[in-house]
């Protein structure tokens, strides 16, 4: 079986949640059978639009189509396998609801993004998506396909040695005693005004490890922080091994709003870092209050987490344990049987 698995604008996309999925994913087929190919080009894209204007075949031969993005060149391969009889796997990363409070204007488009995304999506043989939770977002558009959840999971090996860091990066940004920390893009949707607020009522390093806009597509909100950080919140921006970020840390803190799944918190319950995060829909799937995690909903019920962890490191070290197997159930292993699954249903044409 030969599939295309193909994420467009990946350079752009590299250390962003859709990249790192699409990089487990390829990962994740790698221990099967299944013949990956990653560009639908045969040589490069300026290539295939002059070769598709003279009337030629710019498309490679594979039996899957299988898109990580909603973009143009999604939009080709998605129409070339339905001209084609092609299984089309469309994988849902981009949501209406998690695109809000990400850049300026994110929230205008909303309506206009929902939209699009019901069409889009609805082409598909198969949607898939990261949790029971996304799934139940996409229902209510409507999509018009199938949706089957699949864990986005967790690459283990990418994190070995993460502990050969901590001095380093804690050096590195000036953090010392219990450094509750997040990682991934400083966006306000993912509770950057929270994290903040947070850190001025306690004395506790805070560091978000992540690249951050303060040009004119940041928002307002993230501008502010950003230049207004209080004295106990470092932004490092980008960081060339993220690993760092998880051999710093102690408390993996993540007040996000609205999430399809969070790969960040896979990472550090791998890592075993106790994580606290607020009690939202997308959790509920796949963490347990008091078992390998601490759930909040108010500033102050954040602070207080913070503290008992702090006054308590055999809780702290309790959880990160636990996290951790809870962490081993979304292996990449499991995440290629199930998209091998797929791939076999969707050639069979026994998708429901």
């Amino acid at each position: 079986m030969r599939v295309l698995n193909y994420l467009e604008f990946a350079s752009q996309l590299e250390r962003s949640g859709i990249g790192t999925s699409t990089d487990q994913q390829r990962a994740a087929l790698a221990t099967t059978d299944v013949d990956v190919v990653t560009s639908p080009w045969p040589d490069s894209p300026l290539t295939a639009a002059a070769d598709a204007v003279r009337g030629n075949c710019v498309f490679r031969d594979y039996d899957i189509a299988h898109c990580n993005l909603i973009g143009p060149g999604s939009v080709a391969v998605a129409r070339h396998a339905k001209r084609n009889d092609i299984p089309l796997v469309l994988h849902s990363h981009v949501t209406r609801e998690d695109f809000a409070e990400s850049f300026r204007g994110s929230n205008a488009v909303g309506p206009a993004l929902g939209r699009y995304l019901k069409w889009f999506y609805s082409q598909a043989d198969v949607v898939l998506c990261p949790s029971e939770y996304t799934k139940r977002v996409l229902e209510s558009y409507p999509v018009d396909a199938p949706i089957r959840p699949i864990s986005n999971g967790v690459d283990t090996d990418s994190l070995e040695g993460f502990e050969d860091f901590r001095d380093e990066y804690r050096e590195k940004y000036d953090l010392d005693g219990m450094t509750v920390f997040a990682v991934g893009n400083v966006f306000e949707r993912k509770g950057l005004t929270t994290f903040c607020t947070v850190a001025k009522q306690t004395e506790y390093d805070f560091a978000w490890f992540g690249p951050y806009d303060t040009g004119p597509h940041a928002s307002k909100k993230v501008k502010y922080w950003v230049e207004n950080a209080p004295e106990n919140v470092t932004f490092t921006g980008w960081i060339d091994d993220i690993r760092g970020a998880f051999g710093a840390g102690d408390v993996y803190l993540f007040p996000t709003k609205n999430e399809n799944q969070g790969i960040a918190v896979l990472e550090a319950m791998a890592c075993g870092k106790a994580v606290v995060l607020r009690d939202i829909p997308v959790f509920e799937e796949f963490y347990t209050h008091g078992y390998d995690c601490l759930k909040c909903s108010t500033d102050e019920e954040f602070r207080r987490a913070l503290d008992l962890l702090d006054r308590d490191p055999a809780l702290r070290r309790r959880l990160g344990e636990n996290a951790r197997a809870t962490a081993a159930e979304h292996s990449l292993d499991r995440v290629g049987d199930r998209l091998v699954e797929t791939y076999e249903d969707a050639l069979a044409g026994t998708l429901d």
